[in-house]
C-alpha cells in the first residue's frame, strides 16, 4: 500500500461519512489541510464564509435539518474563538457537528506561539468529543471516533490538529476503529407502558405538548391525538409538526404562544410531555399529572415532576401506545378548544389584514403567504421576528428552522445558507430582524458568491425591539435600543445580489412578487411600524410592570406610547 498524506486519508475518511459541506476560511494553522480539500472539491464543497461564527451556525443549521453531520473548520487562535457561538447553538439543539480546528505547528505547542491559545480548555465545555492529535498516526481513527461520538451524542465533536501534521505520509493500512454509525434501539419495558395506558384511560382532558423529537412522526402523533381526543400543543422546535390549521393545532406555547395552547396546558389533567425540553416551567401547571415521551433517559423528568416516564424513540412508542389504549369517545374537551382556536385565527387574520402606513410585520406575514412554497424551507432569526413568524405565518409543510435553546441572534442567514445548500431544489426563505441581520450580514456576500438564490425578509424598525419591549415588561425607560437607519435593499445591490425595499403599504403585495422571482441572492427590506409582540396570554404581573413603565415614561418623557388596549385587555382575560 503506498504512503499518502494524513490530510488526504482524513478527505477519504469525510467522503465516506458522506460530508458534503465544509464551512470555513483559509488560515495559517489549517493550510496544509485546505489544501487537501482542494483535491477533492468535485465531492465536498468547501464553503469560504467570511466569519467563522457563521460556519459554526451553518453547520449547527445544516445537522438541525438534515439529521447528517455539519462540519466546520478554523485556525487556532481567533478562529477557534468566533466559532464558540455556532457550536453552543449545535451543543443546546443537540446535533451532531464536526469542528475540525488547526493548531500552530507541533514544535511550537505549548511555547505560546503566535495565534496559539488553550483550544482543548477553549472547547471543553461545548463538546461531547475533544482531542488534540499528537501525531498524524493518530489522525484517521480519532476522526471516525468524533463522527460518531458526535452522531451517538447528538453533540458537538472538536477535532484539534496542528496543520503540520496533515502534511505527514503514512500508510493507513492498521485501523483501530470502523466507520458508521448504529442507531440504538429503545423501547420502554412492559410495566411502564401499563402505567401510561392506565394514566391515560383515567384522563378527561389530556393535552400533548409537543417538541423537536416528534417532528418526524405527524401521522403517528395524529393518529395518537386522535385516538385520546387530545389538542396539540407545540414547542417553538416543534414548529410544522403539524399544519398550522389542522384542527388537533393549538399552536405554540410559551411567551410567543397562542392563548389557547395556555389555557387548555392549565386546564389538562394529564399532560403528556413528547419529544421536548419545553424550558419554560412558568408556563407549565403546578401539580398536573404527565407522561413524558423521550429518547434520552437522562432528561426524563428534568422539565417537569413527572408522574410516568417512557425511555423510547417517539416514532416507535405513539403507534405501540395508540394500540393499547380504547378510544375516546367524548370530545367535549378537544372540541372547547378547537373552537378557541377558530376565534384565535379569526383574530389572527383580521390583524394580518388591515393596511396601515407604517407597514406592521403581521401584514408582512400575510404577503409572504402567496409567495412562499408549501415545501420550502423558512430559517428564521431570533427576536421579534421569532413572534411575528411562528404567530402570523401559517406553515403547511414548509421545514423551520432556528437556534432554539440558545437563542442566538444572527442565525436567520446562516440558516438560510445552509438550508439553500442542503436542499438546492426547494425555496429558501430567510426571516430576519436589521438586529439580528446586522450581526452577520457580512455573509450575504457568502450567498451571492454561491449563486444562493436565497430570500431574506428583513423586518427593519431600525430597533432592538424584543429588548425593548423586555425593558418595558420589566418596567424600566428604553436605554441603548436604537440601531440607527439602513438601506438594506442599496446593501444588498453593493453585494452583487438584488435588493428591493418597502416603505408604503401599497407597494408591499408587488414588490414581494418581483422579489421572488429573482434567481439571485436577494433582501426585501420591509421598514415597519416599532410595535411590541403581545404574548399570547398577559399575566397580570406583566400588565402591572408595564404600567410601571408608562408612568416612569410619562413623568420623563411627558409622551407615553400605548400598545393596543383592545388587544391586551382581550389577551389579559
Amino acid at each position: 500500500m503506498f504512503e499518502k498524506r494524513t490530510g488526504e486519508i482524513l478527505t477519504d475518511l469525510l467522503i465516506d461519512w458522506r460530508v458534503e459541506h465544509i464551512y470555513g476560511m483559509p488560515g495559517d494553522s489549517i493550510n496544509e489541510f485546505v489544501d487537501d480539500l482542494r483535491k477533492v472539491k468535485d465531492y465536498i464543497d468547501f464553503i469560504q464564509i467570511r466569519h467563522e461564527e457563521v460556519g459554526a451556525l451553518a453547520a449547527s443549521s445544516y445537522a438541525k435539518l438534515t439529521g447528517n453531520l455539519g462540519v466546520c473548520l478554523s485556525i487556532a487562535g481567533p478562529g477557534a474563538v468566533h466559532l464558540l457561538n455556532g457550536l453552543y447553538d449545535a451543543k443546546e439543539d443537540e446535533v451532531p457537528v464536526l469542528a475540525i480546528v488547526g493548531q500552530v505547528t507541533s514544535a511550537n505547542v505549548g511555547t505560546n506561539a503566535f495565534q496559539e491559545i488553550n483550544l482543548e480548555k477553549l472547547l471543553e465545555e461545548v463538546s461531547v468529543f475533544n482531542r488534540r492529535a499528537e501525531s498524524a498516526e493518530q489522525l484517521p481513527d480519532m476522526l471516525n471516533m468524533a463522527i460518531r461520538t458526535a452522531y451517538a451524542e447528538k453533540g458537538v465533536a472538536v477535532l484539534i490538529v496542528p496543520d503540520d501534521l496533515f502534511a505527514v505520509k503514512q500508510n493507513y493500512n492498521k485501523k483501530l476503529t470502523a466507520q458508521g454509525f448504529t442507531k440504538p434501539t429503545k423501547i420502554p419495558d412492559q410495566e411502564s407502558i401499563q402505567k401510561a395506558v392506565q394514566l391515560l384511560n383515567q384522563a378527561k382532558k389530556p393535552v400533548i405538548l409537543a417538541g423537536r423529537g416528534a417532528k418526524d412522526a405527524r401521522s403517528e402523533l395524529i393518529e395518537f391525538a386522535e385516538q385520546i381526543k387530545a389538542p396539540v400543543v407545540l414547542s417553538l422546535l416543534g414548529k410544522g409538526i403539524l399544519p398550522d390549521y389542522h384542527e388537533l393545532n393549538l399552536g405554540q406555547h410559551g411567551q410567543i404562544g397562542t392563548k389557547p395552547a395556555y389555557q387548555a396546558i392549565m386546564e389538562a389533567d394529564l399532560l403528556l410531555l413528547i419529544g421536548t425540553s419545553f424550558p419554560y416551567r412558568e408556563f407549565l401547571p403546578q401539580d398536573t399529572k404527565a407522561i413524558q415521551l423521550e429518547i434520552n433517559a437522562e432528561k426524563i423528568g428534568n422539565i417537569y415532576p413527572i408522574t410516568n416516564g417512557l425511555c423510547g424513540d417517539v416514532n416507535e412508542m405513539l403507534p405501540m401506545l395508540t394500540s393499547l389504549l380504547k378510544e375516546r369517545t367524548d370530545r367535549s374537551f378537544l372540541n372547547k378548544y378547537q373552537g378557541k382556536m377558530r376565534k384565535w385565527h379569526i383574530q389572527m387574520q383580521k390583524e394580518k389584514k388591515e393596511e396601515t402606513n407604517p407597514i406592521q410585520a403581521p401584514q408582512v406575514m400575510y404577503q409572504l403567504e402567496t409567495v412562499v412554497e408549501k415545501d420550502a424551507v423558512i430559517a428564521c432569526d431570533v427576536g421579534n421576528v421569532t413572534v411575528w413568524t411562528t404567530r402570523f405565518f401559517p406553515f403547511t409543510n414548509q421545514k423551520f428552522l432556528i437556534s432554539g435553546k440558545l437563542a442566538s441572534m444572527g442565525s436567520g442567514l446562516p440558516g438560510a445558507i445552509a438550508s439553500q445548500l442542503a436542499y438546492p431544489e426547494k425555496q429558501v426563505v430567510g426571516i430576519c430582524g436589521d438586529g439580528g441581520f446586522t450581526m452577520v450580514m457580512q455573509d450575504f456576500v457568502t450567498a451571492v458568491k454561491y449563486n444562493l438564490p436565497i430570500k431574506l425578509i428583513i423586518l427593519n424598525n431600525s430597533k432592538l425591539g424584543m429588548i425593548k419591549y423586555e425593558q418595558e415588561e420589566m418596567g424600566n425607560l428604553h436605554y441603548k435600543t436604537d440601531l440607527g437607519e439602513i438601506d438594506f435593499a442599496a446593501f444588498a445591490d453593493a453585494c452583487g445580489g438584488d435588493g428591493f425595499r418597502v416603505e408604503k403599504q401599497e407597494e408591499l403585495a408587488n414588490v414581494m412578487k418581483q422579489a421572488f422571482t429573482s434567481n439571485k441572492a436577494t433582501i426585501i427590506d420591509v421598514v415597519i411600524e416599532d410595535q411590541a409582540p403581545l404574548p399570547g396570554k398577559i399575566t397580570y404581573d406583566q400588565a402591572i410592570t408595564y404600567s410601571q413603565y408608562l408612568i416612569k415614561a410619562f413623568f420623563t418623557n411627558n409622551k407615553v406610547e400605548f400598545p393596543n388596549m383592545k388587544e391586551s385587555i382581550r389577551r389579559l382575560m
